[in-house]
């Protein structure tokens, strides 16, 4: 079986680029636009798009080695440019994943302002992320992986400096997908990426998320305000509905009356995770009892964003037709916390000239 498969894009290349880059992309870019596709022996396939670094299909077996997509997606370039809310369906989002307050903040006594996209804040990079331009990507054989590289420039959505950004998502036969994460710049910036795939282990379009059973290793999490932006306190989720801490279904505690849950209509908050060391550390595993898929996830990042799909509302239609409903696909987003720019008790995105920033995340899926 090949492990790479590289080649043109059919159904992402069916637009005229004329009509959907709004003046935002510059119309060239969509002639550039491709799908890549890394299969392995474990049964596994993931299809990337060079537009967003874009998971566009994650085909994974069950128990009875019958795979299903199971990430949330659409079958066209045009689904991506003009879905309605911008769900940001398998991209990496970026600079900075997750919001910050009122799209402001100072470096070294200099005040930026960045896009307010979400109310007031500043949400996923801004108007023009990093999950709607179109990447370099270069395929790798000896490996099987597909790294991505984007140069977003000084001053792109209110950000200081020349950020060289480059991902790469491996396939490895014991069906691992390892997304690495590294970006250097020329002044100091903030830098959160992440991978914002909606996962419905039951296969995309196949009902709710809420009877998939969650672990996140993790004893506190970051309360928010009303508008999404975190207090500042880490707070131990025992006795809470936001105790993850032994597996157990979604839908179990999301129903219940608690004031975090009412901000984010259920959950799409960060988890503080139990760190071992500075290297690879478990941060959640992800169980579906129907098929028996199981994924879990470790990463170099200190917490990750659970987030359950409160905005689906059955208005989107998947690749395979169907409708995705409310809760019907949630994403388990490694990152530092939301506004670390402004909360100083929280590790810190600043990254500066003459230093990396890197960062890994393993998905290792299996059915049992």
């Amino acid at each position: 079986m090949k492990h790479l498969l590289v080649g043109v894009v059919t159904c992402l290349a069916l637009l005229g680029p004329q009509e959907h880059c709004s003046g935002e992309i510059p119309v060239a870019d969509f002639d550039d636009v491709k799908l890549y596709t890394l299969t392995n022996r474990g049964g596994m396939t993931v299809d990337i798009t060079n537009y967003g670094a874009i998971i566009t299909s994650l085909k994974v077996p069950d128990r009875n080695g019958k795979a299903a997509d199971i990430a949330l997606g659409h079958s066209s370039l045009e689904g991506y440019l003009n879905a309605v809310d911008k769900p940001y369906f398998g991209a990496i989002v970026g600079r900075y994943g997750n919001r910050i307050a009122k799209g402001e903040f100072t470096i070294d006594g200099e005040a930026y302002t960045l896009a307010t996209n979400n109310g007031v804040n500043h949400l996923h990079g801004g108007n023009l992320g990093f999950d709607k331009v179109v990447w370099t990507a270069t395929p790798n054989p000896s490996n099987n992986s597909i790294s991505l590289n984007y140069k977003s420039h000084d001053g792109e959505e209110g950000y200081p400096g020349n950020l060289d950004t480059t991902v790469v998502y491996q396939l490895t036969d014991d069906n691992q997908l390892i997304v690495t994460y590294e970006a250097t710049t020329d002044k100091p910036t903030h830098v959160n990426l992440t991978q914002h795939t909606y996962f419905n282990l039951k296969g995309e379009g196949e009902g709710t998320i809420l009877d998939h059973e969650l672990m996140l290793n993790a004893s506190k999490y970051t309360p928010v305000d009303e508008g999404m932006i975190p207090t500042g306190e880490l707070v131990n989720v025992s006795g809470t509905p936001f105790d993850f801490t032994k597996a157990k279904p979604i839908g179990r505690d999301i129903g219940q009356t608690h004031e975090q849950l009412k901000f984010g209509l259920g959950y799409d908050h960060n988890w503080v995770l139990d760190r071992d060391g500075d290297g690879l550390s478990l941060a959640a595993t992800l169980y579906e009892p129907s098929s028996g898929r199981h994924v879990e996830i470790h990463t170099t990042e200190p917490g990750i964003q659970f987030y359950c799909g409160n905005f689906l509302d059955g208005r989107l239609v998947g690749k395979s037709g169907k409708t995705y409903v409310n809760r019907g696909g949630l994403c388990l987003e490694t990152q530092h916390y939301p506004d670390s720019p402004n909360q100083p008790n929280f590790p810190s995105t600043l990254v500066k000239p003459g230093s990396k920033y890197e960062s890994t995340t393993v998905f290792k899926f299996s059915a049992k």
